[in-house]
C-alpha cells in the first residue's frame, strides 16, 4: 500500500507534492548547482534516493522533505558528473605502469629517462609512451642507434604520444621479425640510406605492438581500478573507451558487477571479425554501468605524425598526403554491418579526406537525417565545403579541445595558412549540427576534464598563450563547454536519459568543485579543484 501512495504521489504531484511522506537518503542544500537541463537551471538543493535525483529545487522546500541526511554544502557549486566523451580508460590504466615521456625537451633527455627506470620492466620489455618531437628544438623523428647501444638485449618500444607512432630498436625488430623488405598498407617503416631507423607509423607499429606479451588478468584489474581512483579525483563519473575487445568488455562488466569497478562506462567496440561475429549473435548490451553499442573504426593516423589523410600534400612534406589505416571498401563493409545490427559507427578521422570520405559513406548508409547518432571522433582538419554533411547526415562530431592547444604551436606547418582556419572548428561544427561531444583522447592528453573545459573556452595554453587566443572564432562558450562535457556527450551515447544533467529522475552522478567554472576568471579556471564525486549518491572521491 506504501509503495503503490508513493506510485500515486510521483505521478499526480511530482515529488514535492509527497514532500511530508516520501524519506529520502540524502539533500544535498546550501549550493549553487548548475543542473545542465534544457533550461539550464540552477538551483539550491537536490534530494536523492536509491542512487537516483528525485527532487530539485530551493533549500527551503527540500529541507521539508525527511531525510536520513542533510548535507550543507555551504555556497559550494555542484555540476553534473563530467563525461569524457572520447578516451582511452583502459588503456589509460595499463599505461600508469610504464614509464612516461611526456614534456621531454629532446631525444637525449628520453635516452637518460630510459637509463634511470632501465630496471623498470613491462612484460620483460623497456615500455614507455608520451614523446612528441614538435617538442624538440631538432624536429625530425628519432633514430634507434642510442637505443641499440644502450639496450642490445632488451626490447624497446617508445610510443610516441598520439599513439599512431613508435620508435623501437633492433631487438626489438629482430624479435618481431621485421626488416628491410618489409611493408605495410596504411603506415610507414622508415628507413635512412636503405637502413631501418625504427621509426614505425600506424599499421607498422601493430608489427611489435601486437607481439608484446599481453598482462595477466590480476595486472588489468589493477590498471582498471587504478585509472577509475584517478579519474574520480578529477570529477569524471562517465567515461567513452574508444575501442575495446570482447575480452576486455567482459572483465570491465564483471568488475563493475562486483562492485569493484564504479565508473560508469560507454565502451566503443573496436571493430575487428571476432568483435563483429560475437555482438552479431548477442546483440547490444545495457546495464546501470556500461553500455555497449558501438564500433569505433580509424580511417587514418595522426596530424603530429603526418599520418592524418589530407586531400592535398602537406605544407611541410609536398611529397606527402598521409593515407588510410584501411581500405574504403573495408570502411563500406563496416558501415554497411553497423546498420544492419543497429551499432553506431564512430571513425577516427584526422585529415580533411578521411573527414570527407566517411562523412560521405555514412551518408550513403544512413540516406538522410536520422536518431543514429554516428560519429565521427577527432573531426580535426575539414574542408569548408563539408561541414554541412553532419546535419544534412545526422552526424555527431566528438572533439577533443585540448588537442587544439597542444597542436596549435605546429599545426599550421603541417596543413598551412587556408587549412589551419577550418581546423580544430568546434564553435563552426557545434553551430552546423547544434551538438557537440568533447572529451580529452587520454592518456594522449590529460585526463582532467576541467583543462578541457579551459581550452575549449580561452583556445589558449595555461601559460596564457595565444595572448588573444588561437582562432577564437571557434571558442566555445562556458555554457556550450558544459554541456559538451556533460549532457551532449551523454547525448552521443544514448544515454541522455539516464545521466548528462541534475535532473529528478537520473542518476545522481555529480561533482563539487572549490569554484564556480561560469564565473571565475579565465585564467584561473584550468585550477579549479574537485572537492568532492559522486556516483549514484555514493561519494567516491
Amino acid at each position: 500500500m506504501q509503495k503503490l501512495f508513493y506510485f500515486i504521489c510521483v505521478i499526480s504531484f511530482g515529488w514535492m507534492g509527497c514532500s511530508s511522506s516520501l524519506k529520502v537518503d540524502a539533500i544535498y542544500y546550501n549550493a549553487k548547482i548548475y543542473t545542465v537541463d534544457s533550461a539550464f537551471s540552477i538551483v539550491e538543493a537536490i534530494a536523492i534516493k536509491d542512487g537516483k535525483i528525485v527532487a530539485t529545487g530551493s533549500s527551503s522546500d527540500l529541507l521539508k522533505m525527511d531525510a536520513t541526511e542533510k548535507i550543507d554544502l555551504k555556497g559550494q557549486f555542484m555540476y553534473p558528473g563530467f563525461y569524457d566523451a572520447h578516451c582511452h580508460f583502459y588503456g589509460y590504466g595499463v599505461d600508469l605502469k610504464k614509464t612516461w615521456l611526456i614534456g621531454t625537451k629532446s631525444f637525449d633527455e628520453i635516452v637518460d629517462t630510459l637509463v634511470k627506470y632501465k630496471d623498470r620492466r613491462f612484460m620483460g620489455w623497456v615500455f614507455a609512451r608520451g614523446w612528441d618531437q614538435n617538442d624538440w628544438t631538432d624536429k625530425s623523428f628519432p633514430v634507434k642507434d642510442k637505443l641499440d647501444s644502450l639496450f642490445p638485449d632488451v626490447p624497446v618500444f617508445l610510443m610516441r604520444i598520439d599513439g599512431h607512432a613508435a620508435l623501437v630498436n633492433q631487438k626489438a625488430l629482430d624479435q618481431c621479425q621485421v626488416n628491410e623488405n618489409t611493408t605495410v598498407v596504411g603506415g610507414e617503416i622508415l628507413k635512412k640510406d636503405g637502413k631501418l631507423t625504427g621509426l614505425l607509423i600506424d599499421n607498422a607499429v601493430d608489427f611489435v605492438k601486437l607481439k608484446i606479451p599481453t598482462p595477466q588478468n590480476a595486472d588489468l584489474i589493477e590498471a582498471l581500478l587504478a585509472a577509475q581512483k584517478n579519474c574520480f579525483e578529477v570529477g569524471l563519473t562517465s567515461v567513452t573507451d574508444a575501442g575495446l575487445d570482447v575480452s576486455t568488455i567482459l572483465l570491465i562488466d564483471s568488475l563493475q558487477k562486483a562492485n569493484q569497478l564504479k565508473m560508469r562506462m560507454n565502451a566503443m567496440v573496436s571493430f575487428t571479425k571476432n568483435n563483429l561475429e560475437y555482438y552479431k549473435k548477442h546483440g547490444k548490451y545495457h546495464s546501470d554501468r556500461l553500455n555497449v553499442q558501438s564500433f569505433k573504426l580509424y580511417a587514418d593516423g595522426a596530424l603530429g605524425s603526418r599520418g592524418a589523410c589530407l586531400l592535398h600534400p602537406y605544407a611541410d612534406m609536398p611529397d606527402h598526403s598521409g593515407f588510410l589505416l584501411s581500405t574504403v571498401d573495408s570502411i563500406i563493409y563496416a558501415a554497411q554491418q553497423a546498420k544492419e545490427i543497429g551499432f553506431q559507427m564512430n571513425t577516427h578521422c584526422i585529415g580533411d579526406s578521411a573527414n570527407r570520405l566517411l562523412l560521405k559513406i555514412y551518408g550513403e548508409v544512413l540516406k538522410g537525417k536520422n536518431d543514429l547518432r554516428w560519429r565521427i571522433e577527432h573531426a580535426q582538419v575539414l574542408s569548408p565545403d563539408d561541414f554541412g554533411l553532419f546535419s544534412q547526415y545526422s552526424i555527431i562530431p566528438s572533439v577533443q579541445p585540448t588537442h587544439a592547444t597542444s597542436d596549435m604551436y605546429w599545426a599550421k606547418d603541417r596543413v598551412g595558412e587556408e587549412r589551419i582556419k577550418t581546423a580544430y572548428a568546434y564553435k563552426k561544427l557545434l553551430n552546423e549540427r547544434g551538438i557537440i561531444a568533447a572529451g580529452s583522447d587520454f592518456p594522449v592528453e590529460a585526463i582532467n576534464p576541467i583543462f578541457g573545459f579551459y581550452a575549449a573556452v580561452s583556445r589558449k595554453d595555461q601559460n596564457n598563450f595565444p595572448e588573444n587566443g588561437f582562432q577564437m572564432e571557434n571558442a566555445l562558450t562556458r555554457e556550450e563547454a558544459l554541456k559538451a562535457m556533460t549532457i551532449w556527450a551523454a547525448y552521443a551515447g544514448f544515454e541522455e536519459s539516464y545521466r548528462g544533467s541534475i535532473e529528478k529522475g537520473k542518476d545522481a552522478d555529480f561533482v563539487i568543485l572549490e569554484k564556480d567554472l561560469m564565473q571565475a576568471d579565465e585564467k584561473e579556471l584550468f585550477k579549479i579543484k574537485v572537492l568532492q564525486t559522486h556516483i549514484a549518491g555514493e561519494r567516491v572521491f
